[in-house]
């Protein structure tokens, strides 16, 4: 892409550096999750802010800005897409960091490692007061974010949009609205239908069992311990550290004895997406288009490992045997009662443990809190009974504490407002790119039929042909009609769903 001592390769060195300064806190963050001792959060989020300030400069100071602008100097009518993509994406960040308050940046980043570390704290001892006051300052510090970017932003935006951005570029309420509205509408009946479903007993898995498992399962999807690490942490995640330096955590949690393996798929599946991306190539990394479309694409990808594959009758059939082997019987009845008991169609209080029907509606319940705090001055101290209520009208289910209630995710505790509608996002996304996925491997039944031979990885080569490579070059809806041929909607999803229960509640 650059010529030695060209205006694209002095970009392109100061955006390495700029990578590199941005992995160092990625490591300081993973490490804060899984084996920092809790005494160090302070300094921790000083070393945090330290960093985000001096990326902040990084991306807003003069001499970054005359790059990109002697850069955008070059082009010419035979200048690569590819090139005006990366500098155009360029010019918008550049222009959002410059509108920000350099003290903002570091109290933003110090006001998420101690909200991270009071939330911890709070959802241990099952006590909302705990962390209301770091909530209400993570609110009035992104409202004031929101505020300084809103000159950037090439179009009107609310609040709310202004800092969905980094998660999913171009979203809008509005739209959000239009995909959620089929959701609300069908997912409650469906629930409905789901209650004559049998709810078989969870077994007692020993949580060895369950680590031997999760790990069986990373190393038959492609595990490589020299680029790859999991570690345990209290809250899920992904997390790309460098080019060749991907991490996720999972936990283990009592009473949920199939949660440490859905989350290992889940996770994978992320990371699966990482190393997929673009890593070399001159238009690539360290430049935009090497970077995720967005965290809804990117949800797709984590919710097709999960869903599409390991929570497949195909997959319950190949693995029952394997988790019977570290018991003393087959508490399951057999590999369709297995089956079952990896999709339990019962809604319960916590998302990360939540079935497919009821997934969503526990996102529709976030988007609309985040949306009275930040927007329509909500009180904070009226969030866990604002919750409480909407948990009971969207999905029957009311919080007996604020551990299993509003204390749950660790989001808001990072002040991440505008992350959460990616989940149902990638469901959509998901289902629309499975169906385009089926037509392309065979027709219908393909992914099973794959998952029935233990040949996972031509699912993944798949997604690295038409999904990985896309990266930045197009939003996320974009993504789904240049793949699918068809505008994202809720259908492939709910057909998806409707199907799925039916074969459920038949007798085997």
């Amino acid at each position: 892409m650059a010529q030695p001592g060209s205006a694209l390769e002095q970009l392109q060195n100061h955006l390495r550096q700029t990578q590199l300064l941005g992995s160092i806190s990625s490591a300081l963050y993973y490490d804060q999750n899984t084996v920092m001792p809790p005494a160090g959060a302070e300094w921790r989020g000083d070393q945090l802010a330290l960093l985000a300030s001096q990326l902040h400069e990084r991306q807003s100071s003069t001499a970054y800005a005359d790059l990109v602008a002697a850069a955008e100097a070059g082009l010419q009518t035979s200048t690569p897409a590819p090139v005006r993509r990366n500098l155009e994406l360029l010019r918008l960040e550049l222009n959002r960091q410059r509108c920000l308050d350099p003290q903002l940046v570091a109290q933003i980043a110090q006001a998420q490692s101690r909200g991270n570390a009071i939330w911890q704290e709070a959802r241990r001892r099952n006590d909302f007061s705990i962390f209301a006051p770091a909530l209400g300052s993570l609110i009035g510090l992104r409202r004031e974010q929101a505020d300084q970017l809103a000159a950037a932003e090439p179009q009107r935006r609310s609040p709310w949009e202004i800092l969905a951005q980094p998660f999913e570029p171009d979203v809008s309420k509005e739209r959000l609205h239009q995909l959620f509205a089929p959701l609300q509408a069908e997912l409650p009946v469906l629930l409905d239908q789901a209650k004559a479903a049998q709810v078989l007993p969870v077994p007692d898995l020993p949580e060895a069992l369950q680590e031997k498992l999760c790990s069986e399962l990373l190393n038959s999807w492609g595990y490589d311990e020299h680029r790859c690490q999991r570690s345990r942490s209290a809250h899920p995640f992904s997390c790309t550290v460098g080019p060749q330096d991907f991490r996720i955590t999972t936990r283990v949690v009592p009473g949920q004895q199939l949660s440490a393996f859905l989350a290992t798929a889940h996770e994978w599946g992320h990371s699966l997406y990482e190393q997929g991306l673009p890593r070399t190539g001159d238009h690539y990394f360290p430049w935009p288009l090497g970077d995720a479309t967005s965290m809804g694409v990117h949800e797709s990808q984590s919710l097709f490992w999960e869903c599409r594959v390991a929570r497949s009758h195909a997959f319950a059939e190949r693995w029952h045997p394997r988790f019977c082997a570290g018991l003393d019987s087959d508490p399951w009845g057999g590999a369709f009662g297995f089956w079952r008991g990896l999709n339990p169609l019962k809604p319960g209080l916590i998302r990360v443990e939540a079935d497919e029907l009821s997934y969503c509606l526990h996102i529709v319940l976030r988007f609309e809190l985040e949306l009275a705090l930040l927007e329509q001055e909500m009180p904070v101290a009226e969030l866990p009974g604002q919750w409480n209520r909407r948990m009971g009208e969207l999905l029957g289910n009311t919080p007996s504490s604020d551990a299993e209630g509003c204390l749950q995710d660790i989001h808001w505790a990072e002040g991440l407002f505008g992350y959460f509608p990616s989940y149902a996002l990638g469901h959509l996304i998901s289902a629309q790119l499975a169906e385009t996925m089926e037509q392309e491997l065979g027709g219908s039944g393909a992914i099973e039929a794959a998952i029935a031979a233990g040949q996972e990885s031509g699912l993944r080569d798949w997604l690295a042909s038409r999904v990985y490579p896309l990266g930045r070059s197009v939003n996320a809806e974009e993504l789904v009609e240049q793949v699918s041929g068809q505008k994202l909607s809720a259908a492939a999803f709910l057909r998806y769903l409707r199907s799925k229960l039916e074969r459920l509640q038949t007798d085997p």
